[in-house]
């Protein structure tokens, strides 16, 4: 059986090892996949999130209108929190182009408050 090394040719093995490299850095990087378009970790995410940091235009509001296109749900609760994602929701409500993902929003931010206001 050949070793892995022999499946590419000598000008391949630049861009071999240079994906490896990015990805394991990735990886050590904890980049969350709804910030795959700039050099941001997750602590640095956060810090923007929470309105500790900001990062030229990179803000709080731009931090949870990233969050709420395109995070899973469990992950915006998390991050966010009900009380939040309820204050915030006007302000961010008209920058989110997905319908769907507005639907869903508004439902929950006039159904929680009534239904569970131990949450909010």
């Amino acid at each position: 059986m050949r070793a892995f090394y022999y499946l590419f040719d000598a000008k391949s093995w630049p861009y071999v090892f240079e994906n490896v490299w990015y990805n394991e850095a990735m990886k050590a990087k904890k980049r969350l996949p709804y910030v795959w378009d700039y050099e941001m970790d997750e602590p640095e995410f956060q810090a923007i999130l929470s309105g500790e940091v900001v990062n030229g235009r990179l803000g709080q509001e731009w931090a949870a209108v990233r969050l709420l296109e395109y995070a899973p749900y469990e992950e915006i609760v998390q991050r966010l929190g009900f009380r939040a994602l309820i204050e915030g929701w006007p302000t961010w409500r008209d920058k989110i182009r997905a319908d769907n993902r507005k639907r869903g929003f508004d439902f929950l931010v006039e159904w929680l408050p009534v239904h569970h206001p131990e949450l909010v």
